[in-house]
């Protein structure tokens, strides 16, 4: 497995250790509760290393960005962060991204880590078709930097200590180069969980004086070390799609609540675009909905979704027990006539149908 730079606090810090996607993370410290209401009601520090960085370059960066995602590149700024996918040429996403831009020469992609190679490759294939060469005007830069996320309704007043400027009040999904405790550094005010705070891109030789700046700064605030476990319950109550559970090669951004990020833009001639515009004209068939358990259990990935007579109409993308609503809680595809929010279909769990009903998201 591999490990991030961070790996020796992690161990000396207790944290239990899984493999994610090939790499070596805390899955939990001292439990998912308690470390998802600490990012609930204080502060959490997540390392988020693992994830993939691509710097796109030069005078054809911005036709690049715009004709490899969906969403429309033009309205960005120097200094603005945009949530946005890959379409992948037959209807379904690649990955989903963040795309940063620094100047109209110089983007950055923020990719998940399971798909590395794939995205990689997939970007220098379009690339191609612009005069762009990895190396040159495509650069992996996953090796040389770490990310550390602060997550939180405290999260800002801990980095805060560590700015000699104000970040405070940072716009939602911008981003600044700066020092943050005397570290050359990339704020970013983004992250996985709902709750506020930021994302911290660094070089790999300040990623343990970032940590320990960090704890020592949050120490009044009630930080606390937050691992996977926590990660992916703290994501799914706000319905923050997980690639690989809830979209992936063979879902459509239609079909997956993704249409705010699919821009049908005059000029902007995305991969995918004639598809996605037919599906978008023509309805989906099937939808990415949020349920909530009416009977009590746990959904887990992979389990039927059904309808209360028992017909099958689709399967759990991704489940758990909301530590903040104590209740089972889902997302899943159904087919579109089974997609109202108040519909109530049943989830089958080991043999059983239990009642949920389906419902807007975010859950908290």
């Amino acid at each position: 497995m591999k490990h991030t730079p961070l790996y020796q606090e992690h161990m000396a810090m207790g944290g239990q250790m899984a493999n994610y996607k090939g790499y070596a993370l805390p899955n939990q410290y001292l439990g998912v509760e308690d470390e998802h209401r600490s990012v609930r009601e204080k502060s959490g520090l997540f390392d988020r290393s693992y994830l993939t960085r691509v710097l796109i370059l030069g005078p054809n960066a911005a036709v690049c960005v715009q004709r490899i995602t969906t969403n429309d590149v033009s309205k960005l700024f120097p200094g603005k962060v945009q949530y946005s996918c890959m379409p992948n040429g037959r209807g379904g996403i690649v990955d989903d991204i963040l795309v940063y831009k620094f100047t109209d020469e110089k983007y950055m992609l923020c990719v998940n880590a399971a798909n590395t190679d794939k995205d990689w490759a997939h970007i220098c294939r379009e690339g191609e078709a612009f005069g762009m060469r990895p190396g040159t005007e495509l650069e992996n830069a996953s090796d040389d930097i770490c990310q550390l996320a602060v997550q939180g309704p405290l999260a800002m007043k801990i980095v805060q200590k560590l700015v000699d400027h104000p970040v405070e009040q940072m716009p939602y999904y911008t981003f600044e180069q700066t020092e943050v405790a005397g570290c050359e550094a990339i704020l970013s005010i983004t992250g996985y969980t709902g709750s506020g705070g930021c994302e911290i891109y660094a070089y790999n030789a300040d990623a343990d004086r970032l940590w320990e700046a960090l704890w020592k700064a949050g120490e009044e605030y009630g930080l606390k070390n937050i691992g996977l476990g926590a990660r992916d319950t703290l994501r799914l109550e706000k319905g923050f799609c997980l690639y690989g559970n809830d979209i992936d090669d063979t879902t459509s951004p239609l079909e997956a609540g993704l249409g705010w990020i699919t821009k049908f833009a005059e000029g902007k001639e995305f991969i995918d675009r004639d598809r996605m515009e037919r599906l978008k004209a023509e309805g989906v068939k099937r939808k990415l909905v949020g349920f909530k358990l009416i009977d009590r259990g746990i959904p887990r990935h992979g389990y039927p979704l059904k309808t209360v007579e028992g017909a099958e109409i689709g399967h759990v993308t991704s489940g758990t027990m909301s530590p903040s609503l104590k209740v089972g809680i889902g997302l899943g595809y159904v087919t579109a006539e089974h997609a109202a929010p108040g519909t109530v279909i049943a989830v089958e769990v080991r043999g059983r149908l239990l009642k949920a009903e389906v419902v807007k998201y975010p859950f908290v």
